[in-house]
């Protein structure tokens, strides 16, 4: 009597379902290539990483907690400095509790979820674009600058920011309407800081090709040592050694070194550029350890990014670069001028970057950089997407550095305004310039055809109320 037909089925399912799974599963615990796994397409602001799994799901049995608590991890500290108009304590307020039975925003998974490409819009938002309707339905009669209005406008007006209204907001509206196109001075606001900075770091005597310390095996040829002491880093006393060598082994000498050496002086710039979409893959606490399940288990070690895995459009020359510090700045010369310009066009060739070389920008770049102009006059790429940041301590001391996260400003590209735009352009002219994408597809050569009436309607609620006033009315 033989084997019946059914148990013979059910052993042949689990002799092949069962080593199937392990190996599922083994990759989901260790690492491997994991492009199987993916349930749909990741938004573009993650699908750098989006093999790296454990970066969002830290818990194989997590759920809209554990995915929350990894949103916060990468961007927390964006919201901290954010002028955040929704933060969590909000909607943790017992007074809201009506509205998070509607709309939950204490997770950050309610607004923003991966995997669902049909329903994501900009931002990486996967509800409805009239969300703000489910706490905000009174506006019209609370505001009759807003009758009229349509509730998908609010994120697109030039007004509203669902977190971060650092850009735009009522007063500042109302501070700089009127402005004129041009502004009388048109520079960088930070040009003669910076300038000054620069002159301080110089020491008493630059070092030059007979100062290398390099050991005689490593000493290379006479071209390398001419592009370091033509450097800055030559000009502030960074020796070979202060890169070629890490502090854990000062005797090891490192042939090519990496990110974990220019973060030794440059740990504001490392640390945004791993911010961005160039970097991400590249950040600590993507690459740490963590306790799973079933143990240690070690998050999947990504390769640097190249431009063949960019969703923009990207030079085929270009396709296999890694993206890392040096792929920008090359080695021992580290051209800042090349650097601002030429080398985003090196590996980017969208419209927007393929016309800012026939743009007014450009014009204005090439001024400066042949000293033809002052600092801090010219447009490069890197003056827009990657502009000086200045921070202050606690002392009362300040410092700037330029930020590598060239996706910063762009989410939403209001943010442009204070941190770009605003040094030359008045704030209609630039709010009217970046709502309107064939201007920027032509890297803003051109007037906009789109007009923005945000401070319109700011100042027609600062007339209405001043005439409250003057007539006794309550505000």
């Amino acid at each position: 009597m033989g084997i019946p037909r059914t148990l013979m089925l059910w052993l042949l399912w689990i002799a092949l379902t069962v080593p199937i799974g392990l190996v599922v599963l083994a990759v989901v615990v260790y690492g491997g290539n994991r492009s199987f796994l993916l349930i749909g397409k990741t938004t573009s602001g993650h699908h750098q990483i989006e093999l790296a799994c454990d970066a969002c799901h830290t818990s194989l049995f997590g759920g809209r907690e554990v995915l929350h608590d990894a949103c916060v991890n990468c961007h927390g500290a964006e919201l901290r400095a954010a002028n955040d108009t929704h933060p969590k304590s909000k909607f943790t307020d017992p007074r809201n509790a009506d509205r998070v039975a509607i709309l939950d925003a204490r997770n950050c998974v309610t607004c923003h979820q991966e995997h669902r490409p049909r329903i994501t819009r900009a931002m990486g938002v996967t509800l409805p674009d009239d969300l703000c309707f489910n706490c905000h339905q009174e506006i019209a009669s609370e505001r009759p600058s807003h009758r009229g209005l349509a509730f998908t406008s609010c994120a697109s007006a030039g007004c509203h920011n669902f977190h971060d209204n650092r850009a735009l907001y009522e007063d500042f509206l109302n501070k700089h309407a009127g402005q004129p196109a041009q502004l009388e001075s048109q520079r960088v606001a930070l040009a003669d800081f910076l300038k000054s900075r620069d002159n301080a770091i110089r020491v008493a005597r630059p070092l030059g090709p007979a100062d290398a310390d390099a050991p005689a095996a490593h000493a290379g040829d006479a071209a390398i040592l001419a592009d370091w002491a033509a450097d800055a880093h030559a000009g502030a006393g960074i020796n070979c050694t202060g890169c070629h060598t890490g502090k854990a082994e000062p005797e090891r000498w490192i042939a090519v070194p990496g990110i974990a050496s220019c973060r030794n002086c440059h740990a504001n710039e490392v640390r945004t550029f791993t911010e961005g979409k160039h970097g991400m893959r590249l950040r600590e606490d993507l690459m740490a350890t963590r306790e799973g399940p079933f143990g240690l288990f070690t998050a999947s070690t990504l390769a640097q990014m190249t431009p063949a895995e960019a969703r923009l459009p990207m030079k085929r020359d270009a396709a296999h670069n890694s993206l890392g510090c040096g792929s920008c700045h090359s080695a021992h010369r580290y051209d800042t001028t090349f650097a601002r310009a030429e080398a985003c066009a090196g590996c980017h060739d969208d419209p927007h970057t393929k016309a800012y070389f026939a743009s007014p920008h450009y014009t204005l770049f090439k001024r400066e950089a042949a000293g033809l102009a002052p600092r801090g006059t010219g447009v490069s790429c890197a003056t827009c997407h990657m502009p000086a940041t200045e921070v202050r301590a606690s002392d009362g001391s300040r410092s700037a550095y330029a930020t590598h996260n060239q996706n910063d400003n762009l989410r939403p590209n209001e943010k442009m305004v204070r941190s770009v735009c605003a040094n030359c352009h008045g704030l209609q002219f630039a709010l009217d310039a970046l709502a309107d994408p064939k201007l920027i597809a032509d890297n803003f050569k051109g007037l906009s055809s789109v007009h923005v009436e945000s401070i319109e309607w700011a100042q027609r609620r600062l007339r209405e109320r001043s005439n409250r006033r003057a007539q006794g009315a309550p505000q």
